[in-house]
């Protein structure tokens, strides 16, 4: 009792109150250590320096985060599909944690309008949003433990927010679906992919092209290789039934 009212008294003297009443409405408990969420909302061309000499940013609460994220949507994919094999729940689990699809994520449930940067790149397909996710995560796991995070992402995250059904349904290996494509047509499909001379502050790193017959049939960008081949898979595939 004592505590609770201790816990109401921060909370509605401190100048972030809709921040923190936003925080405990959309995780369903009360959160006791602020400025864990603070941090995970900053991103690092926003960073700040506390007392200590410490820079604070959330890219350490983003990598908290992705590894609990990770432990959880196995433990989960392995008890929802207790007949699938492990190349289902693999692909399936990718598709869950990619960046794009985190991204998303953070649009619907709003967190978004909290995210703190300094940066001129920052738009709805950015992954500075799906970063602030996975610090999200890496703040509750600190702030209460691995259950309430195990919690928050099957009971609020899954349950209103992702449609297990319909990833299922969904095939979004695009690199695949082209290659698949390529031996069926008797069609060479070649990958020309690098690091991106023009990657700066919030901009993808690397640059990949789909060369199909000695052809440039699409181009991606992404912030790992894999990302910009699958993007480029993804152009070079809406490209083809124009050329057949």
């Amino acid at each position: 009792m004592l505590r609770n009212l201790r816990y109401q008294i921060k909370l509605f003297s401190s100048p972030r109150k809709e921040f923190y009443s936003f925080i405990k409405s959309l995780t369903g408990f009360s959160p006791l250590k602020f400025k864990l969420y603070d941090t995970a909302f900053i991103h690092k061309s926003a960073s700040t320096v506390d007392g200590m000499g410490n820079v604070v940013n959330n890219e350490r609460l983003e990598f908290l985060g992705d590894a609990v994220l990770g432990t959880v949507v196995a433990d989960y994919l392995y008890n929802r599909f207790p007949g699938k094999d492990e190349g289902f729940m693999t692909q399936l689990r990718s598709r869950i944690v990619n960046r794009s699809f985190m991204t998303q994520l953070t649009f619907r449930m709003g967190l978004h309008r909290y995210v703190e940067s300094n940066t001129n790149s920052v738009n709805e397909t950015s992954h500075i949003y799906g970063d602030v996710l996975e610090a999200f995560i890496g703040a509750i796991y600190l702030d209460s433990g691995y259950y309430q995070a195990k919690q928050f992402i099957t009971k609020k995250i899954f349950a209103q927010y992702v449609n297990i059904d319909e990833l299922v349904m969904s095939d979004t290996n695009y690199k695949s679906q082209l290659i698949e494509w390529g031996q069926k047509n008797k069609k060479s499909v070649e990958f020309n992919t690098a690091a991106h001379t023009e990657a700066g502050d919030g901009k993808a790193p690397f640059f990949s092209a789909v060369i199909i017959e000695g052809e440039t049939m699409g181009s991606g960008e992404g912030f790992s290789k894999k990302e910009a081949q699958q993007n480029a898979s993804k152009e070079a595939l809406e490209k083809i039934p124009l050329q057949e």
